[in-house]
This record gives C-alpha cells, sequence and structure tokens, in this order.
C-alpha cells in the first residue's frame, strides 16, 4: 500500500516507479550465496534477506510519457561507490533525481540501503518473517 502511495504521489508530477527486484523467495538467497559467498553482496543465508521478507524493493524513477529511465548515479546492480547514496561527485540531473527518489520512498515509510540508491526497505521490516513462496503460489 505505501509504494502504490509514492506511485499516486509521482503520477501527479508525470514520473513513476520501476521496480527491478521485490519480493525474493528465500531458495533464491540460498542460490545467490552458492554463487558468491560474500555478504557485501548478498544475504547470508543464516539471516535471509529483507527482499524475502517482502519488505525491501529495488527501484528506479521513469517519465511516464516517454517511459524513460531517469538520469540515475549509476547502473542498477552496480557496486562501485558512486552507487551510495551520499555519493556526491556526480551529474546535477543524476544527483537531483536520486534526491528525489530518496525524498518520496523515505516520505512513504521507506529508507534507502546506505551502500546502494535503488534498494529500499520499508518499515519495521525485521518484524516479517521470511518467506519461501515460489512465484507461481503469488500469481494465484
Amino acid at each position: 500500500k505505501a509504494l502504490l502511495r509514492a506511485q499516486e504521489d509521482l503520477n501527479v508530477r508525470g514520473l513513476g516507479l520501476k521496480i527491478y527486484d521485490a519480493y525474493r523467495p528465500y531458495s533464491a538467497t540460498l542460490k545467490f550465496w552458492e554463487l558468491i559467498e560474500d555478504t557485501l553482496y548478498v544475504a547470508a543465508p543464516w539471516k535471509g534477506s529483507r527482499h524475502n521478507r517482502g519488505c525491501a524493493v529495488d527501484l528506479t524513477l521513469i517519465d511516464l510519457e516517454s517511459g524513460n529511465d531517469l538520469e540515475m548515479p549509476t547502473e542498477f546492480d552496480d557496486f562501485s561507490p558512486a552507487a551510495s547514496p551520499s555519493y556526491t561527485n556526480l551529474p546535477e540531473a543524476a544527483a537531483e533525481n536520486r534526491n528525489s527518489l530518496i525524498e518520496i520512498m523515505k516520505r512513504f515509510g521507506f529508507t534507502v540501503y546506505p551502500s546502494e540508491w535503488w534498494h529500499f526497505d520499508y518499515q519495521g521490516w525485521e518484524q516479517y518473517p521470511l518467506m519461501d513462496l515460489p512465484f507461481s503460489i503469488l500469481a494465484e
């Protein structure tokens, strides 16, 4: 509901959200860990991910008229220093767009992840259980 309210607020400005990743089954976290055993890049399987709780979303802003992504500091899933929400050596438009995204998401109860401008956690994510529901069940 909070994400929908953010989308509605953006629509008034001719903008929208493009979602890269949201809920992710716990089994996907286990597969990621098999590939990259590094908690800097993937969630530790003994803790699970905020995505596994349905409380994290990776997204960006788009222009509704053209459907194009707005300029951001980096591409999605870029792990360079420029992906940090506090990185300052950016083109003005990229910094403004990133800051607008962070502000709108904050207004609706989300917090930006410290090293990824695109990753937002919903307030109280710690209270939600890990889930391993396959997408086929969710589609029903």
